[in-house]
């Protein structure tokens, strides 16, 4: 399967997958049912917390209750095509993170047509400065965020380990950084070839959007997860970053479900869907301990 996935004419990869995710996306969007089901016992949630001067840069922070030792933070943004999202849909990562000892921020950013390509990946990095200055004082660990993505969100979180730029400007640098984890992130997408988001990037050189472009020595350690059944945004993108941040002696790994496709995926996050596929206990693993699942699809 991977061999398939991996020899995928460009083209087709990106046409047929890029240009349905807004269709994809919306098609999973009772995301207030998900967090209606999502058990909250035991969790915290400090909400409105301001990373930026405008409304869309905000943040909430998940904390299990009754902790007596700072916790490891991972701040998590989410997908919408760059165009749309609110970090309220996605309290259900919150909290399950929260409950497997995390302090994780659930981040929004600034959405095209408000911003195009940088804007979004700066805010992501003004989160990163926030966090870095303020998660100690919400009982997380100093010094250290770990990222989490998924779809649009992958990609700005693979462009925050993987381009200094960014984080250079808030003054923190990359060695604020742990380990990232992306869940179906388009990582070696040509902008120009997607219609449905070539005015987002078109300000810029594509290369400056692609992440693999910036996969190289001293990159922080990356778990990616995908689907086999991802129509969205093909795994293709995930085995290829991997493999190239490999070529470049960075701690890498690409795990495939079975079946799994682009909105199950970080479903999966959520404890009532955790059957679904193995992304929060591989997520957790990773995070916490650097442990890195078996290859093959599972």
């Amino acid at each position: 399967m991977q061999d398939r996935i991996i020899n995928m004419n460009r083209r087709h990869f990106l046409r047929l997958g890029a240009l349905s995710a807004p269709i994809a996306l919306a098609a999973c969007s009772p995301l207030r049912v998900i967090n209606a089901v999502v058990p909250d016992d035991g969790v915290d949630v400090i909400a409105d917390l301001a990373y930026g001067t405008v409304p869309r840069q905000m943040l909430d922070i998940y904390r299990p209750k009754a902790t007596m030792q700072p916790l490891p933070v991972v701040l998590f943004f989410y997908g919408g095509s760059w165009k749309n999202g609110r970090r309220a849909d996605y309290a259900f990562v919150g909290h399950s993170l929260a409950q497997q000892g995390f302090l994780c921020a659930v981040a929004d950013y600034r959405v095209y047509p408000e911003v195009t390509f940088p804007g979004f990946v700066e805010d992501g990095a003004s989160a990163i400065a926030w966090l870095a200055d303020n998660a100690q004082a919400h009982g997380g660990e100093a010094g250290r965020i770990n990222l989490m993505g998924h779809s649009a969100g992958a990609h700005i979180a693979a462009m925050l380990a993987l381009d200094a730029r960014y984080l250079d400007a808030t003054e923190k640098g990359l060695d604020v950084l742990g380990r990232w984890v992306g869940l179906a992130g388009p990582y070696a997408f040509y902008p120009s070839e997607v219609r449905s988001v070539r005015d987002i990037f078109a300000q810029l050189p594509e290369d400056r959007a692609r992440p693999i472009t910036f996969a190289g020595p001293g990159a922080p350690p990356a778990l990616l997860l995908h689907g086999t059944a991802d129509r969205t945004v093909y795994p293709w993108n995930s085995v290829h970053l991997s493999n190239t941040l490999q070529e470049h002696n960075v701690t890498a790994a690409v795990k495939i479900y079975d079946g799994i496709g682009h909105a199950p995926l970080v479903l999966s996050l959520a404890p009532p869907f955790t059957g679904i596929a193995s992304t929060l206990e591989h997520s957790v693993a990773f995070l916490k301990f650097g442990s890195m699942p078996e290859l093959v699809a599972a």
